[in-house]
């Protein structure tokens, strides 16, 4: 694959729009992924306005980045456009970053992306990130209709190819000759060399997200930023980790590897609640690994819910890898992590039915950590 270029697109923190600084006493910088998560008894329109509630609350508190993931065809799930919501968190912000965690490249043009990215660049210049994954996001079904396609493995196999051409229609440089060398992604570099054109020097910056090897190994040997999802694949964090930093390779992005895990937290007022808030994402799983995918359960369904012991054996599985509790009991398993797995950076996602569950998790944690308060 070619040599990865560009991306350098500086936010004042350690100039290349990557590497941050931690805040407070947090182990390393803290950021947000949003789920945009749909309740009963709520819509799609509060869980939105809840995301620019979580994306302003967090600005202010000094996280680093708001990223959304993009999902199809779950009703409990509302983020499947993430670049149509990161349009409306960056008319409702102004210095936190913004980003897919991540775009399903293969169920997308590359062209698509990169005009899509490149207008969120220019409505929030030097603040945008582009997370690429290679799954689809959903099941086979829904892929198929994505892509138009029932060939699923051949989008995957694709994928470095397809990241190759993404990141050319970025930095406008085919080369002579090539059947995309007169097409142009705008907004993009092209407009600087139209005449009297003027273009940012910045682009977004591109993130390879994975919950196995393959994108690890991808990402260290281009010398890119790697997410992992540490939130639902926690068996193979610190292999996939390893894997990247021993892959790694210099590149004109960064000259040493840069991580960040996917982390499960809540945190609330007391234990009971915190357990309380996170029943609910576990019985939401439950029912989507068995093909029964719906709206997030309310705290009273899931208490009320009579487990089967095979369901049981995986809520229990699938709680030990959320953090929750207290503020004290969260910062001390985010410290515990950060620690075990040597990420450079946490991207806490915070699943509850409510807005306000999760709302007041993000403030408990940034005061755990003494983060400051910005106008």
């Amino acid at each position: 694959m070619d040599e990865i270029r560009g991306g350098n697109t500086g936010d004042g923190t350690d100039g290349d729009g990557i590497r941050a600084t931690a805040a407070g006493t947090a182990p390393v910088p803290l950021s947000v992924l949003d789920l945009v998560t749909v309740g009963q008894g709520r819509t799609a329109t509060q869980a939105l306005r809840t995301g620019v509630e979580i994306a302003k609350l967090t600005e202010s508190r000094g996280f680093h980045r708001y990223w959304v993931a993009e999902h199809h065809s779950m009703p409990g799930v509302a983020s499947s456009s993430p670049a149509v919501i990161l349009a409306h968190i960056a008319a409702h912000t102004d210095r936190i970053r913004l980003g897919s965690g991540g775009v399903m490249l293969p169920n997308h043009a590359p062209l698509v992306i990169a005009e899509q990215f490149g207008t969120l660049e220019a409505m929030a210049p030097g603040r945008v990130d582009l997370g690429l994954g290679r799954a689809p996001g959903t099941d086979g079904a829904t892929a198929a209709a994505l892509r138009r396609s029932d060939r699923l493995n051949e989008g995957a196999d694709d994928f470095p190819q397809q990241l190759s051409e993404l990141i050319r229609f970025l930095d406008d440089d085919f080369p002579d000759g090539h059947p995309y060398a007169r097409i142009h992604a705008v907004p993009g570099p092209v407009q600087a060399t139209a005449p009297g054109g003027v273009q940012s020097a910045h682009r977004p910056p591109v993130w390879l997200l994975g919950s196995s090897g393959f994108s690890a190994r991808l990402a260290g040997t281009l010398g890119l930023p790697f997410a992992f999802a540490h939130h639902f694949s926690a068996q193979n964090t610190i292999p996939a980790l390893d894997l990247y930093r021993d892959s790694f390779r210099p590149s004109a992005v960064l000259d040493a590897p840069y991580a960040l895990i996917g982390v499960s937290a809540l945190a609330a007022d007391d234990e009971r609640e915190a357990r309380r808030q996170v029943l609910t994402g576990a019985l939401s799983m439950v029912r989507l690994r068995t093909g029964r995918p719906g709206l997030i359960p309310s705290p009273e369904e899931a208490a009320a819910y009579d487990f089967s012991p095979m369901e049981r054996e995986f809520v229990d599985g699938w709680l030990s890898n959320v953090i929750h509790g207290t503020s004290d009991e969260v910062r001390t398993g985010l410290d515990d992590l950060a620690k075990r797995t040597g990420a450079d950076e946490l991207m806490i996602t915070a699943n509850a039915h409510g807005g306000d569950a999760r709302l007041r998790s993000y403030e408990l944690i940034a005061d755990a950590y003494g983060l400051p308060r910005h106008a």
